[in-house]
């Protein structure tokens, strides 16, 4: 029997196939807007068509200059942009059955420029501007502008369309009575609400016919005040099967929404229940997303009924061969991805080139070769951290012999950290990766070996110092003493921690540790546990409510956690541009005290001395947590450059400003293809 007999079982709509339940989703990687990006974007497409996805979706293009997301966004509105999308549908076309669509998105109120429209004037709360209100004729005018984007996509060699209609844009926009205050037949009930989506549905397929693919995006899980109703969505859903949609995927809740929806530390396929809901009311083959990453689960939605089809984005970056990998039976060999959000929606969000933290090859293809190395050489790698792995691995892929050093009786390095955090559990699927591909690649690798210059100089070709960091220790009266821990004490070697504990130090270590030290050990969550998901977050699985929120019931923290730093800024500034708001909610939401502006007196047996714009105060804690940043482990590199060996510093050993396994990989992959 083949692996995966749903994944891989055709999906007939009629005039086309697609050769398996897997989407591509969509996600904007800031190639659209790139120097020479449609060509760099038709590799990055083609990559993941020869990796076998039954089919891709683009980034979201703007039908029309207002629903443009940022001023210089793409937008595909006029006939001599054919010529640029013909570049990326000609490479996946290239592919035998790949098929690809373009996602039609318009901002709406989301535009973060002074040109956005929108049903009704309200400002978002996530961007400055104020839209205007779409007047009937500009209601009409953006009507004809999807279908003009459609039928450009056509001739521009897209196999479909899919319409945006989620997500909190300018067709959600319309369609919840939290942004649709509008008084003609645009706005008041459900039927006119949604009104507007169904004439774009209508002008599109009267431009582009019956044999092309549409596929909506409809919003079942809104997550916000105001949002739509059950009754409401199953309305919509039915009119979307009426009018001619072909499939109809799932969209999770809105940009401003406060619930984690594609973080690490949702659960995975948490989502799946309320695709499943709205199979019983329609026909026409729904798609089920958020959170999927693996084939076993994404076997269990199919086999169990749940969505028709699955729809992935991030995964795709991670690893562009996943279902090949599936498909031959071997899911040990993916390289999964970890929801971080690091390299992929945090660099789009600061207008950076999209990646992937497990994967910086991922939308930079062009800069890389799979050729093998014409002279094979031999490296010695010392730290079998994130940096000293990914360069190892590369390595030893384009053809190299690698020897790899670590002294402690695993690899991983920082990760051993990360995997420890309650809602990081994923982090366990990188090390996975790591340990397969090293025996996959035949490295030879001596663990629980400290090793020294002498048993390196002209032994190997190269060196790679990748040696990481070690905790830095601020200089505070009292920091040698019993009580007070270092965050690797507390995390990695497991040392006991009392009931009342500062840390200090608020960044992304310091919110991790707290999170940690926040969970009773003996229950410490799991990341399958969604009903405390559910409960914490406040999603209404019952949809009792409208846009399925309800009141979070966050358990308290399990012990009185002071987090602190010196600086006067709100904590966790530096987080993640796109989770740093859900881990401080989470604490919050625990009840751990964030202090900034707090300067360090002293450590006593009593606790923390510390003063607050000048007042004294003890903070009368059993523990205290060091989490004040780190300091680069380059001993052994310094020895060995003063000794002109042929040595490379990477990852914390050469930087050691943040915990940043981001750089780390990259710099280990970048340099195993200059060393080639």
């Amino acid at each position: 029997m083949k692996p995966y007999p749903h994944i891989f079982k055709p999906l007939d709509l009629g005039f086309t196939q697609l050769k398996n339940r897997v989407i591509m989703g969509s996600m904007h990687t800031g190639l659209e807007e790139a120097k020479n990006g449609y060509e760099r974007m038709a590799l990055y497409f083609q990559e993941r068509a020869k990796g076998g996805v039954g089919l891709i979706i683009t980034g979201g293009i703007s039908p029309n200059l207002s629903g443009r997301v940022a001023p210089y966004s793409s937008q595909l509105s006029f006939p001599w942009q054919v010529k640029k999308h013909k570049i990326i549908t000609d490479a996946v076309h290239e592919v035998a059955d790949a098929k690809i669509c373009l996602q039609i998105l318009h901002a709406g109120r989301y535009g973060y420029h002074p040109l956005c429209a929108a049903p009704s004037r309200i400002k978002s709360p996530i961007s400055p501007f104020t839209p205007r209100a779409l007047s009937r004729l500009g209601v009409y005018k953006t009507i004809q502008d999807f279908a003009n984007c459609a039928n450009l996509a056509k001739k521009s060699g897209y196999d479909g369309i899919e319409i945006m209609g989620s997500e909190g844009y300018l067709i959600n926009q319309f369609v919840a009575p939290k942004t649709n205050h509008r008084k003609d037949k645009y706005g008041g009930d459900i039927h006119n609400r949604i009104r507007f989506p169904l004439e774009i549905i209508n002008a599109i397929r009267k431009k582009v016919g019956k044999q092309f693919i549409i596929i909506f995006r409809l919003s079942m899980l809104d997550l916000i005040d105001q949002g739509s109703t059950w009754d409401e969505i199953v309305i919509f859903a039915k009119e979307l099967e009426a009018h001619g949609v072909n499939l109809i995927n799932t969209g999770i809740g809105w940009h401003e929404a406060r619930v984690p929806t594609i973080a690490t530390m949702v659960p995975r396929a948490s989502f799946t229940w309320v695709t499943e809901k709205l199979k019983k009311d329609v026909n026409i083959p729904l798609i089920t997303t958020n959170r999927i990453n693996t084939p076993d689960v994404i076997e269990d939605i199919l086999l169990n009924k749940q969505a028709d089809m699955v729809c992935m984005a991030r995964p795709f970056l991670a690893d562009p061969y996943f279902l090949q990998k599936a498909a031959n039976d071997n899911a040990k060999s993916i390289n999964t991805c970890i929801s971080c959000n690091q390299a992929c929606l945090d660099h789009v969000f600061k207008q950076k080139i999209a990646s992937c933290l497990v994967n910086p090859k991922a939308c930079h293809e062009t800069e890389f070769s799979h050729k093998q190395a014409t002279v094979k050489r031999s490296f010695a790698v010392v730290g079998a951290g994130p940096a000293g792995l990914s360069f190892a691995i590369e390595a030893a892929e384009l053809g190299h012999s690698v020897t790899l050093y670590e002294r402690n009786h695993e690899i991983g390095g920082q990760f051993n950290i990360a995997k420890e955090i309650p809602g990081k559990e994923e982090f366990k699927e990188t090390l996975r990766y790591f340990n397969y591909q090293i025996e996959k690649l035949n490295i030879t690798i001596q663990l629980n070996t400290e090793v020294k210059a002498e048993n390196l100089i002209n032994q190997f070709d190269e060196i790679i110092i990748a040696t990481g960091i070690r905790p830095r220790i601020p200089s505070i009266e009292g920091a040698d003493l019993s009580h007070v821990l270092t965050y690797q004490d507390v995390l990695w070697h497991k040392k006991p921690v009392g009931k009342s504990v500062a840390l200090i130090g608020a960044g992304g270590i310091g919110f991790d540790t707290a999170e940690f030290l926040a969970h009773d050990p003996n229950k410490l969550p799991t990341s399958l546990d969604k009903p405390a998901f559910y409960k914490e977050w406040g999603i209404d699985i019952h949809y009792n409510h409208r846009g399925a929120i309800t009141n979070k019931k966050a358990e308290m923290s399990h012990r009185q956690i002071y987090l602190l730093q010196r600086k006067a800024s709100k904590l966790g500034k530096g987080l993640g541009k796109t989770t740093g708001w859900i881990h401080r909610q989470s604490l919050n939401d625990k009840g751990v005290d964030m202090i900034g502006g707090v300067e360090y007196q002293k450590i006593t047996k009593e606790g923390l001395h510390i003063s607050i714009n000048g007042k004294q105060q003890l903070l009368e804690v059993d523990n205290i947590v060091l989490c004040a940043g780190q300091l680069s482990n380059n001993e052994l590199y310094e020895e060995l450059k003063a000794k002109n060996q042929p040595v490379h510093i990477i990852g914390g050993a050469h930087l050691a400003v943040e915990i940043d396994a981001k750089r780390a990989i990259n710099d280990g992959v970048r340099l195993a293809h200059k060393l080639t």
